[in-house]
């Protein structure tokens, strides 16, 4: 039996004569659909349920009739509203958009914020755009001025310069700097090249996200999520001219309390019909907070550098001792570099949100500084191995025993100097003045020696122990000179710490004042226990080790208890001293809101 469709007659609109031309086509349009819907019914008119099932999906869903009513303008265009804050037109040569925002108009209500975490699906404390204030003035004229950012897309961004794995790319034609999420291993280091603090890692995914200016908006007319979210229309997007970028940031005309817009060229421009008072300044300009520390990278840079320093020394000592010495003191001592110079690669990984990809790093060797820090210390790994296999096997079988050994003693030396510079370049690299060049490469230097000194110590007193003659005699005779020259570096170094505690006695509020003000307040007690280890370990125990030599023997409990806290002392402190590295930096950054 089939079943019939009803017979309903069609209706058709009326139509205005006095309706503009528009009109009138569009009415007898629908007019035709209908006459055509109504003979296709009396069509299929008694034919199989088939049929009519074909016949309703011919008909529009909702999308398309939603799509069709849009096209034909019978809903309100949206795009009035944000029309004006997008360009009509892409940039041409030597130009790229840019955010712009107004200053007069923005009230800090963060609907930016809001649009921007629910259209890009963040995590609860995860956010692309952030809302900042400006304070100033007098007491009796104050000043108070809301400040959003976002990621300035720069010309010459840092993150994508810093990158190892090349996960960022600039747009050629928009001049948009994307993060290419797949790409990134979580490394981080975006985070401290970035001067404005943008790049934000997400712990759960194992990488970093950022700001991509909504490109998949912009590239179909739509405004940015901020741009099309804000009442007040603070945020447009705008083509800026890259020459005249580059001639502004001359002038620093770029924001009151930010980075220097010499770093990296940032093309968002603030704009205001006011006249801002001198003293205006970040809310949190005078707040001091501490970093985030990286005890992977904490691990890794000191135990790299006592590695390397503990090479570096028994190289040394190979061009003072006899043959016999050398012969016994090699094997253990290069086994001993070797060990702890592995377990700083290993420690390096942790570091990483997805360390199953950390071979990519060796993709951003042409620029960035973190690839060149991995293939160097690679390279020092395998030079390492080849000179402690030599030690303990020796290269006699293929006649070329002494100059293997030279030729991988010297590789060693090279590689782990280069390494240790490439570490210096990594955070001289960030423009932050606590990791500025000079400072970092003295306390790398200095950590590099006093390490490899307190470890040398360490192996002789050990051969000593086994009943090695010649070593026992060579402590007793030039242990009181090995004593001396560790007391003397570390003194050197805990100078050398100390001198930031000079910036306290500064009235203007600099970022090196900063970093002691934050070592002698919410980081007090570490700052103590960090002199407390070096003085012990490089100072203290040191003179007690002079007395002791020549007056007990090397396996002498007093003697086995003091070089053991020696070395764990200064080891302690090293890392310590690491840990304010990272901690007392004083973080450039965009207004923000007071911190806790």
């Amino acid at each position: 039996m089939s079943a019939t469709l009803p017979n309903v007659e069609p209706s058709f609109p009326r139509l205005n004569p006095d309706a503009p031309a528009k009109e009138i086509a569009h009415g007898s349009s629908l007019a035709l659909q209908a006459s055509m819907a109504g003979a296709q019914r009396q069509a299929i008119d008694g034919t199989s349920l088939l049929a009519r099932l074909l016949f309703d999906q011919q008909k529009l869903t909702a999308v398309e009739e939603f799509a069709r009513q849009h096209d034909d303008g019978e809903l309100p265009a949206q795009s009035r509203y944000y029309k004006s804050l997008i360009p009509a037109s892409p940039p041409g040569p030597g130009q790229q958009f840019a955010f712009e925002v107004d200053l007069d108009r923005c009230s800090g209500c963060k609907a930016c914020v809001t649009a921007c975490h629910s259209l890009n699906g963040l995590d609860q404390n995860e956010t692309w755009r952030d809302v900042g204030l400006l304070i100033g003035g007098t007491t009796e004229l104050p000043v108070l001025q809301h400040v959003t950012t976002a990621c300035h897309h720069c010309i010459e961004p840092s993150c994508m310069s810093a990158c190892p794995v090349d996960a960022y790319e600039k747009d050629p034609m928009t001049g948009i700097v994307k993060h290419l999420d797949d790409q990134c291993f979580g490394c981080q280091y975006c985070i401290l090249a970035c001067p404005y603090e943008v790049p934000k890692y997400h712990s759960g995914l194992g990488i970093v996200r950022k700001c991509d200016m909504c490109s998949d908006r912009l590239v179909h007319g739509e405004a940015p999520a901020c741009v099309q979210a804000c009442p007040h229309e603070a945020i447009a997007i705008r083509i800026v001219n890259l020459s005249q970028v580059i001639e502004d940031s001359e002038a620093n005309v770029f924001l009151p309390g930010a980075p220097d817009p010499q770093i990296t060229l940032p093309t968002t421009t603030y704009k205001s019909n006011k006249v801002f008072p001198r003293n205006l300044l970040p809310v949190d300009f005078h707040s001091v907070s501490a970093q985030h520390p990286h005890w992977p990278l904490i691990v890794m840079l000191v135990l790299t550098q006592f590695s390397v320093g503990t090479f570096l020394v028994g190289l040394g000592l190979e061009r003072l001792l006899s043959a016999e010495l050398i012969s016994a003191i090699r094997p253990l001592h290069s086994l001993n570099a070797l060990v702890f110079g592995l377990l700083a690669l290993g420690a390096s990984t942790l570091h990483l949100g997805r360390p199953q990809y950390a071979w990519r790093a060796v993709i951003g060797l042409r620029h960035s500084w973190l690839s060149r820090e991995i293939v160097v210390f690679g390279a020092f790994a395998g030079a390492a191995i080849l000179y402690a296999a030599g030690s303990w096997f020796g290269f006699e079988s293929l006649d070329l025993g002494p100059l293997m050994h030279e030729v991988a003693g010297w590789s060693v030396a090279a590689f782990g100097l280069c390494g240790v510079f490439c570490s210096v370049m990594i955070y001289a690299f960030t423009q932050r003045t606590f990791w500025s060049f000079p400072l970092t490469a003295t306390r790398f230097v200095l950590t590099t020696v006093l390490l490899g000194i307190a470890a040398t110590w360490v192996t002789l007193l050990a051969l000593a122990v086994i009943n090695n003659g010649p070593v026992t005699q060579l402590l007793i005779r030039r242990g009181d000179l090995a004593c001396q020259a560790l007391m003397i570096v570390a003194v050197t170094k805990l100078g050398f710490e100390a001198l930031i505690f000079r910036h306290l006695l500064r009235k203007q509020t600099t970022s090196l004042k900063r970093s002691a003000l934050l070592m002698t307040g919410p980081l007090i007690r570490w700052t103590q226990a960090r002199f407390a280890c070096g003085v012990l370990g490089g100072v203290l125990m040191p003179a007690v080790l002079r007395s002791l030599i020549g007056e007990v023997a090397p396996s002498s409990l007093s003697m086995l208890a003091t070089s053991a806290v020696l070395f764990l002392a200064c080891l302690a402190g090293e890392l310590l001293e690491r840990y304010l590295f990272f901690a007392a930096v004083a973080s450039p950054r965009m207004p923000g809101t007071l911190r806790r």
